[in-house]
């Protein structure tokens, strides 16, 4: 039986305009490896992809108690820093920060951890075709490694974009298996 058989992680959709790669492909390959998915949102009961296509929602990112998951990751798309950088967002990051649970964001969505102080001092990917995300690391002291596709610092897992959502997947594993040979 695996180590992280069982484990129960928050993937972060916004309610509308989430990019459906990064989500289903990440969901699926987390659930393979007996991964409980539960998908949160600014709003509750559904969300709507870029592509018009649609995800339940399990749990509002304000009814979130971060201390109840095994890690928390935001998915990006093109409605995520409008849905998605926010207070509660920041809060949630703060507190996985605080207790060592892992997180982590793919697309533009790290950005959002960003701002949220969670990406302080740690290396860090993220999507770049606006050339927007150098001054926002710059500004919150994050270490810019935007050369690669997914970087992985400790427990926080950052990548570019859906061409790499296995990729991405495969780095949420690698640090929820690193976190529970920790216990």
């Amino acid at each position: 039986m695996s180590l992280i058989n069982g484990k129960k992680i928050i993937l972060v959709v916004a309610s509308d305009g989430y990019q459906p790669i990064e989500y289903s492909v990440t969901k699926r390959m987390l659930e393979n490896q007996g991964i409980k998915v539960i998908t949160a949102s600014n709003l509750p009961g559904g969300a709507v992809a870029s592509d018009l296509s649609t995800t339940n929602v399990d749990v509002a990112l304000d009814k979130i108690t971060i201390s109840e998951y095994d890690g928390i990751f935001f998915i990006g798309g093109p409605g995520a820093m409008k849905h998605l950088d926010n207070p509660n967002s920041y809060h949630i990051l703060s507190q996985a920060k605080k207790l060592e649970i892992p997180y982590g964001g793919i697309c533009i969505a790290p950005r959002i951890l960003a701002k949220a102080y969670a990406l302080e001092g740690k290396k860090a990917t993220c999507w770049n075709d606006d050339n927007a995300t150098a001054p926002i690391f710059d500004g919150f002291h994050v270490i810019n490694e935007m050369k690669h596709d997914v970087v992985t610092d400790g427990l926080v897992v950052t990548a570019n974009g859906p061409h790499v959502a296995d990729q991405f997947a495969q780095g949420i594993i690698r640090v929820l298996t690193k976190k529970a040979l920790q216990k």
